[in-house]
């Protein structure tokens, strides 16, 4: 399926799609490669979520994982083992989640591996299905993309089930830039005749 994303101005023609070995099932790889920006004006800025009862965090020293793996399971990741989690967090570069102070629970979260220069690619990101609508699954993404930029990070790469695409176009992402298609190892073997 090749799916592109239309912009005003021209991609560079340095987008590059990478790999994991271990991406969601039925998904897509996009890439951006976005210009370094001074000043991000998000789309919600941090007062107003505060004003609203909600908690930007970048650190995983609150974040309960039981209550994070609930999320997942809402949005249809299979649930995981909180030790892995725990572990995947430990390499994760950039994390960002967001925390409503009534309940003191995630509602938002993303997180970003990479080799700290040059590549980054975004996991799991997911809002409670009581938060969405309401633009906390951008404001993750706008601070996490702000994050990498801030770190000299350009080519950023992300999987995506195909039905929230429209998602991530409007962040800068765009499916099979360039024509490059992104691959994966499977362990699928074919069937022998």
């Amino acid at each position: 399926m090749n799916l592109r994303a239309i912009f005003s101005t021209p991609l560079p023609s340095s987008l590059r799609i990478k790999p994991s070995i271990h991406p969601p099932r039925r998904s897509l790889t996009v890439s951006a490669q976005l210009p370094t920006i001074a000043a991000t004006k998000f789309s919600v800025s941090d007062e107003t979520l505060e004003s609203r009862g909600f908690i930007l965090r970048r650190d995983t020293d609150d974040l309960n994982l039981d209550q994070l793996n609930a999320i997942f399971v809402a949005v249809g990741f299979p649930k995981r083992d909180p030790e892995k989690i725990r572990i995947a967090l430990d390499n994760t570069e950039t994390v960002l989640w967001v925390e409503y102070k009534k309940t003191k629970k995630p509602v938002a979260f993303a997180r970003a591996t990479g080799d700290g220069v040059f590549n980054a690619i975004i996991w799991d990101v997911v809002v409670d299905p009581s938060y969405q609508g309401i633009g906390l699954g951008k404001a993750v993404m706008e601070r996490l993309i702000e994050e990498l930029l801030g770190k000299g990070i350009s080519n950023i790469a992300l999987y995506s089930e195909p039905r929230v695409l429209g998602f991530y176009r409007p962040l800068g992402f765009v499916a099979d830039p360039d024509g490059i298609r992104g691959m994966v190892y499977s362990r699928k073997q074919k069937k022998k005749k």
